[in-house]
């Protein structure tokens, strides 16, 4: 089923169980998706909304750490409330083994070399993961596996 026709059952759903934190999350989602295919003058493709639903999901992430910051218990569990449920119209998210598997590919590929190479890695990679994987993860796997090449090169350096 597209995420677009999801989402429409859902409302029903929500609005018949009296859901009401369900039923405004599917409601953002919706509007936010309508504000998308106003800009763009046509309908979304369901990548084109997982990417909806991946930015709605980072600005309540964000939320949620300032209410954590700000000791706001009520904004925390309401934004948890909100993640879980915008989480449940993404794609299955890749573990992060999965995700090392791609980066270690990619940089085979692409003859990377170290950390100077990491716009070019991360360029590659996230296309490959596109919202079944979050940003920040990547780029901390990226990170961790160019800075792993670096220190093998140095160490081979200094054995040779």
């Amino acid at each position: 089923m597209a995420l677009k026709e999801r989402l429409t059952e859902d409302m029903k759903s929500a609005l018949r169980n009296r859901e009401t934190v369900r039923l405004g999350m599917v409601r953002m989602i919706r509007a936010q998706i309508k504000n998308r295919e106003i800009a763009k003058g046509s309908d979304l493709v369901d990548e084109e909304a997982v990417e909806v639903v991946s930015s709605l999901i980072k600005s309540r992430k964000e939320a949620l750490e300032f209410a954590v910051k700000g000791d706001r218990q009520d904004l925390v569990a309401q934004a948890e409330e909100e993640l879980e449920i915008l989480a449940s119209y993404l794609p299955e998210q890749l573990s992060e083994e999965e995700i090392r598997s791609v980066v270690r590919e990619v940089i085979e590929q692409s003859g990377a070399a170290g950390p100077g190479d990491l716009g070019r890695v991360m360029g590659a990679v996230m296309p490959r993961v596109k919202g079944r994987a979050d940003g920040r993860l990547v780029n901390t796997i990226v990170r961790e596996c160019l800075a792993g090449l670096a220190t093998q090169d140095v160490q081979s350096m200094q054995t040779g």
